[in-house]
């Protein structure tokens, strides 16, 4: 039990020392430590191990490296994920003499992707000796200078830091000089020449002398400088500065001409030799002469050009003050300035795009592009804040110091906003305040998330019947909300069958423009609705698309003259009328049909005027084309009466049938003996009549009530159920009735055909005008109709769009 506790907290440990160090992986803290001049392949590191990385995902994942600055300094190994030397790395080149020195490393990866950040220290090595500013200097010294009497030297400068920059010296044996260190801080040493012995020039008219620096680097470097000191006569008093060092400190970017110090020298001497001129050292580097001069005259020091503290923070100024004796002797300071800084430098926005332009279907997280600020300012000034304008749909990350990742912080739709110009702000913490901004173009990559779409769901077409083929009857139009090939629009028919046809054979769609083409003459007798469905499809992977129904009503044009019914023969209508009938009485009717609709179908009837204008008995009725007498026949009349009737229909232009009435007058007895061959069925014609209309009364009202009940149930269905995207498409139910005075009037069966969907044709209800056989007699129940008559006149015609 013992051990299966120290056994979990064993695994406890181990568990959090992993998720510490992939915690410091994941957030870039990684060192690594190298020193200069190391040589090519100089192993720094185990990189991909260290970030834990698997070696086999680096090729696949885009491993690589970056840098700021010079990036060919180290490589990576994907062999292996070793880190190492690429190429000389010189620190002096690379940092100057700043304390710490390290090359910062991005490390990146995809799918998914991952920014590392590595920092490899440059260690130094004693590779740079020290070095005096001249390799030979002259030396005036009067014989008449005092023991003591001082020189300042220049001191060796070191490349190297550290101890490698701790500098010694020490100076050849000689009898009249020693050499003295005076240590201001730990590393500003001041040198000093001083006299042990005093000079004679008759004696000793040249010394020569070496000094030499020696580093604290193992293996200790040397720099020498040889002294020729050249002894001289006369002037024996030196001017001398109240003090060997003056400190002054000075804000960086002071105006041009601004005093620094004012110095004054004394000479104990008399007349010119006490005369002083002030100059700056010989020794003093052109940097620092192009920075400061003096007043020769004054001593006044000021300031020359401008001062950087982003280029050098302090100088270090050798003034020499010479009497104007003969020879001329000199007394040596040295000036102390250091700058002080301000909030002169702006931030610098740097933007590396990896992402761009972005997919409007990208998610939240994913990384746009990497966001590196800095500031050459220093302590507040140099602390440097990321904003971003507008922050939706995007954000700021900051993943390491000053480095941030601008990642996607909501879902974009390039339809609403296709590109965002990003202000990114980068502001220091400097009084006052400097901020410096960088735009990036974020342009929204387009993706196939919308289908075309059409003004209208339905479309209704009309088109009149015997169209010439290949006639232009409509344009559909969709558009498509995306960009480029998604928006791409191209239309097709939905083909399906029309009967025992293809829809194709009926139609066509241009791909490109949308125009509907019928590709045969229609004929409004066979087909009055053809209903389909043109799809639009956009040219995106995968392709979107959508549907609009084309309802083609197909208008009927007068084109069918009027079609004679039987019994009539030959277009011949042959009755055998008795000499008594009376006036008004009916003898014959004619019976035509035409198979267009509407106005084109209306028959109206009339005679033809006789040859010779010679008069008939008989006329017929407009538009039920039933042939009454006119008068009472008599025996002048012939007796076989022939006359043409014309039937018309109202189209334009109308067209005309006619018809041939022949009536054979017979005496009653002969119509009698006619009649009696009649059925006895058929012996009373009055009698026959009122069964035949209480039938049809009965009838009608049965087909009058399936009719309101078909409505009915029609209407509460197209309330209750919602609109559909099937072939059929709504339409209303059309009713055409028909009367003794006016009519569509058809007298036979005719089955209208619409296609609007899959499968067979559909049948209308129709109910036509019955053929009653007329009596001879009851002239005053002629004039006089009963209202059974009426109804049997009345004729109905209802059609329907839709199949129930």
């Amino acid at each position: 039990m013992v051990f299966s506790t120290r056994g979990r907290k064993v695994r406890r440990l181990l568990l959090s020392l992993l998720l510490l160090a992939a915690w410091e992986a994941g957030s870039g803290q990684v060192h690594y430590s190298v020193p200069e001049e190391a040589k090519h392949g100089t192993f720094v590191g185990r990189i991909a191990q260290d970030l834990g990385l698997e070696l086999a995902e680096l090729v696949p994942r885009l491993f690589r490296v970056a840098s700021k600055g010079r990036a060919d300094l180290l490589e990576v190994n994907l062999q292996n994920g070793i880190l190492f030397v690429n190429s000389r790395i010189d620190r002096e080149e690379l940092c100057g003499r700043s304390a710490v020195c390290s090359i910062h490393l991005e490390v990146i990866v995809d799918k998914p992707l991952q920014v590392f950040h590595v920092e490899v220290e440059v260690r130094d090595i004693n590779d740079n000796p020290p070095v005096f500013p001249m390799a030979i200097k002259t030396i005036w010294f009067h014989e008449s200078r005092l023991l003591d009497s001082r020189f300042p030297l220049e001191g060796a400068s070191d490349a190297d830091i550290g101890v490698n920059a701790l500098l010694s010296y020490r100076l050849s044996s000689s009898e009249f000089f020693f050499l003295d260190i005076q240590t201001n801080d730990e590393l500003s040493q001041s040198l000093s020449l001083v006299l042990k012995k005093s000079l004679d020039r008759e004696e000793t008219p040249e010394i020569n002398l070496l000094l030499v620096a020696t580093d604290g680097g193992k293996p200790e470097l040397t720099g020498t400088v040889q002294l020729l000191i050249e002894v001289l006569d006369v002037n024996d008093n030196e001017p001398s500065f109240d003090q060997s060092v003056y400190k002054v400190q000075l804000l960086e970017n002071i105006a041009n001409g601004t005093l620094v110090i004012k110095l004054n020298a004394s000479d104990a001497d008399e007349g010119s030799n006490s005369e002083i001129v002030y100059s700056l050292s010989s020794d003093v580097p052109s940097t620092k002469q192009s920075k400061f001069k003096i007043d020769p005259s004054s001593g006044d020091v000021r300031i020359k050009g401008q001062l950087d503290y982003e280029e050098m923070k302090s100088y270090e100024i050798q003034v020499v003050a010479a009497d104007k004796g003969t020879p001329s002797m000199s007394g040596h300071c040295k000036i102390s300035v250091k700058l002080v800084d301000i909030n002169d430098n702006r931030p610098e926005v740097s933007i590396t795009s990896l992402s761009l332009p972005i997919r409007e279907d990208a998610p939240p997280g994913t990384v746009i592009a990497l966001i590196t600020v800095s500031d050459r300012d220093s302590g507040a000034n140099g602390q440097v804040t990321c904003t971003l304008t507008p922050q939706v749909p995007f954000k700021l990350v900051s993943t390491y110091k000053n480095y941030y990742s601008l990642m996607l912080d909501s879902a974009l739709d390039r339809e609403s906003v296709s590109a965002y110009v990003l202000v990114v702000t980068a502001r220091d913490q400097g009084s006052p305040s400097l901020s410096a901004t960088a735009n990036l173009s974020v342009e929204v990559a387009d993706v196939n998330d919308n289908a075309p779409t059409f003004e209208k769901p339905e479309y209704t077409v009309l088109v009149k019947e015997n169209n010439p083929p290949g006639s232009h009857i409509f344009t559909v139009s969709a558009r498509d909300a995306d960009a480029k090939e998604n928006a791409l629009v191209s239309y097709l028919l939905v083909e399906r069958r029309v009967g025992e046809r293809a829809l194709s054979s009926y139609v066509s769609v241009h791909a490109e423009s949308g125009k509907v083409y019928v590709l045969q003459p229609l004929d409004h007798e066979e087909l009055e609705l053809l209903q389909f469905q043109v799809s639009a499809r956009d040219a995106g992977f995968p392709p979107l698309g959508s549907n609009v129904t084309l309802q083609v009503f197909v208008l009927d044009e007068n084109d069918n003259a009027p079609a004679l019914l039987p019994p009539g023969v030959g277009g011949a209508v042959s009755e055998l009328v008795s000499r008594s009938v009376g006036v008004g009485q009916v003898v014959a009717k004619v019976r035509a049909v035409d198979a267009d609709s509407g106005y084109n179908a209306w028959l109206s009837y009339e005679l033809q005027p006789a040859a010779g204008g010679a008069h008939i008995p008989f006329r017929v009725g407009l538009y039920t084309g039933e042939v009454c007498t006119t008068r009472a026949l008599d025996e002048a009349d012939a007796p076989r009466q022939r006359f043409l009737v014309l039937v018309k229909d109202h189209g334009e232009p109308p067209l005309v049938a006619t018809a041939t009435v022949l009536v054979s007058l017979v005496e009653s007895g002969q119509a009698q003996k006619t009649s009696s061959q009649v059925p006895s069925g058929s012996a009373d014609p009055a009698a026959t009549l009122v069964n035949i209309n209480v039938y049809l009364i009965i009838a009608i009202c049965g087909v009058s009530s399936l009719l309101v009940l078909t409505l009915l149930l029609y209407t509460a269905l197209w309330c209750s159920a919602p609109p559909t995207k099937g072939a059929c498409g709504p339409g209303k139910p059309t009713l055409v009735c028909s009367s003794a005075v006016g009519t569509w009037s058809y007298s036979q069966q005719r089955r209208q055909r619409v296609y609007s969907g899959e499968g067979p044709p559909k049948t209308d209800l129709m109910a036509f005008s019955p053929s009653l056989p007329q009596g001879p007699d009851s002239m005053e129940e002629r004039q006089q109709p009963s209202e059974s008559e009426h109804l049997g006149k009345v004729s109905f015609f209802i059609f329907f769009p839709y199949q129930f």
